[in-house]
């Protein structure tokens, strides 16, 4: 399952859930201000600013990236791969 870490009144996070939907892929939100945990994992993984969004312990990235959304959607990085930018 992609989890998609966000806040609220976040534009790009509703631009990345606008990408994920047209795309067809399932995804949680999880509210990183309603969730100090959350919070500390995503800062754990190195990003400061939402969404972040994971799609494995190897593969997740920061902000509105279509192209992302785009390879996964259509089958890609495997499991061992980490995808940041």
């Amino acid at each position: 399952m992609i989890t998609v870490y966000s806040k609220p009144d976040c534009m790009q996070c509703g631009m990345t859930y606008r990408a994920m939907d047209a795309k067809g892929l399932a995804y949680q939100v999880v509210d990183v201000t309603e969730s100090p945990s959350a919070l500390e994992y995503v800062k754990e993984l190195g990003y400061l600013t939402a969404p972040v969004i994971v799609v494995s312990e190897h593969d997740h990235w920061g902000g509105f990236r279509p192209d992302n959304i785009d390879r996964v959607a259509a089958g890609g990085a495997t499991e061992d791969e980490t995808v940041e930018a």
